[in-house]
């Protein structure tokens, strides 16, 4: 059994497409309340959290929902294509209300934008485990994720390259940039990948999904013993523990993503701003420190890889948040931008990489082929809740008190991802030694 690297390069087209939207927004949409509309930080971090609060809602209901679609594009396509082209002419109303100071159509563009990116992120993020024997998902798993940073990279050049030094330059190219980008690669996508047909072929190639399903399996077998009651009661029971012990796991998994998401996004959707008023760097010159951590995230999955594979999923977790915890520390102390900064911002990328390496497969792996839309509903419900209270929370601190409590607030929180994540007992499996190079790129979507 081998995998199709051109298939699944095709089929993370759509997270390229998200990656590049979910780039420029959380750099470009800041600073237009701020500068254009004069709004207040907590203000700009409360409009910043309407997008996670969308995604609890809608991520698990259109992840269940595309569950039971059966069209002839299949269950995940008609949402991603629908969603992108409803995205794409919602989000392009936007610079049109920057240029002409509309707040009014603008928060009403930027709204229905974000519930059409909700409407597809679910399914575009299950299309690859729906189209990938279990086997296979790791190195699927790292093409998709190898496409969503080409996505976030792209965004960055654009905002580099177009946004003029001034007080209020016009962020129309970048939109066009990142509208063109999901556009062509949706279209990509549908072209070269027949869902419903790789589906079908899939469930032929592929075993069924193990963990809780697989114990659950056990615990309804164990029912047939009829002539054994007292053994079929332990196994039962030791069955039933099982799931427990593994619920428990997958728990505080949840919790450590929902805090080192609160820690980590404060930064990524503060970053433009702390830049220009603590750093005073102008124009789109504070993407370079953000490309340096993406490049860094890349360039590091290969000794990532090994280091997994000698050490085991939870310690590389541990290691990597000792890392965004140094790199918070240490550029708190920076009082101006110094070249010598973009080494700690690629610790960040480098640690960004190895805490996000096994989550999401973990949370996939507990579920049956019919539930990975809900599951990966599940997993996004937390990332999202983190995301809608850390703008409003890391905001209200750089407004009533200073920008200097961006830092700290990530320092913070990285603590308590650290403490939650030491509680996880289940899913901590030495991963094999990987076979191909870009094997060791797999991380979470």
């Amino acid at each position: 059994m081998k995998l199709n690297y051109k298939r699944t390069i095709f089929i993370g087209m759509a997270f390229l497409s998200i990656n590049a939207f979910w780039q420029m927004y959380d750099n470009i949409i800041p600073l237009i309340l701020q500068n254009r509309f004069h709004l207040q930080d907590s203000v700009i971090g409360a409009i910043m959290a309407i997008d996670n609060v969308l995604a609890v809602f809608l991520l698990p209901i259109v992840g269940t929902w595309s569950d039971k679609v059966d069209t002839r594009l299949g269950k995940r396509t008609p949402f991603i294509v629908i969603g992108t082209i409803a995205a794409v002419i919602l989000m392009m109303i936007m610079p049109v209300a920057d240029r002409n100071s509309q707040l009014g159509l603008f928060m009403i563009s930027l709204a229905f934008t974000l519930i059409a990116m909700a409407l597809y992120r679910s399914p575009a993020v299950a299309l690859m485990p729906d189209l990938t024997p279990k086997p296979l998902r790791s190195s699927a798993n790292a093409v998709i994720n190898l496409m969503g940073a080409v996505g976030s990279i792209y965004t960055l050049i654009l905002i580099q390259l177009l946004v003029k030094k001034e007080d209020n330059p016009s962020y129309m190219p970048v939109f066009v940039g990142v509208a063109l980008i999901m556009i062509v690669s949706i279209i990509i996508l549908v072209i070269t990948i027949r869902e419903k047909k790789l589906a079908a072929q899939m469930r032929l190639e592929g075993p069924e999904i193990e963990g809780i399903e697989e114990t659950e399996s056990e615990l309804k077998n164990v029912t047939e013993k009829e002539t054994q009651r007292v053994e079929t009661r332990q196994i039962a029971g030791n069955a039933t523990d099982k799931i427990a012990q593994v619920k428990r796991s997958l728990l505080f998994i949840l919790f450590s993503t929902c805090f080192w998401y609160m820690a980590y996004n404060a930064v990524t959707t503060a970053f433009s701003r702390y830049a220009i008023t603590i750093w005073k760097i102008q124009g789109g010159g504070f993407a370079s420190c953000l490309m340096v951590a993406m490049v860094a995230a890349i360039i590091s999955y290969i000794p990532i890889g090994f280091v997994s594979a000698k050490l085991g999923r939870k310690k590389t977790i541990m290691i990597g948040l000792l890392l965004m915890l140094i790199s918070y520390s240490a550029v708190f102390f920076y009082p101006t931008y110094n070249v010598t900064a973009n080494f700690f911002f690629a610790l960040v990328g480098i640690g960004w990489a190895a805490i996000n390496v096994n989550s999401y497969p973990m949370v996939v792996e507990m579920s049956k082929n019919s539930d990975i839309g809900k599951y990966t509903g599940l997993y996004y419900t937390f990332s999202m809740a983190a995301q809608i209270f850390t703008p409003i929370l890391s905001g209200l601190l750089l407004q009533h008190i200073s920008y200097h409590t961006l830092f700290p607030y990530a320092i913070f929180f990285t603590v308590c991802a650290i403490a939650t994540m030491s509680q996880v007992k289940h899913g901590d499996v030495k991963p094999f030694e990987k076979k191909k190079v870009l094997e060791n790129f797999d991380v979470e979507n």
